[in-house]
């Protein structure tokens, strides 16, 4: 049987995500968001910064970062 389910998503949400990330050993040198509409890809990242207290960026198409020395 294959069944279509149009309300449901595979992806994970704010809440979701950000218990998978307090769960690293470590942060990470830097987080970025590149996934999301913009009003809440800043609230997600507010959270990584207030929450977490990792560094994080909202990705925008026009921005580049040098991954190998810092961005």
């Amino acid at each position: 049987e294959i069944a279509s389910l149009p309300a449901l998503s595979a992806h994970a949400d704010a809440d979701e995500l950000m218990k998978w990330l307090d769960g690293f050993a470590a942060p990470p040198a830097r987080t970025f968001i590149v996934h999301g509409e913009p009003e809440a890809s800043s609230h997600f990242h507010d959270r990584i910064q207030e929450d977490l207290c990792w560094p994080s960026d909202v990705v925008r198409i026009d921005q580049t970062y040098d991954l190998a020395g810092g961005a």
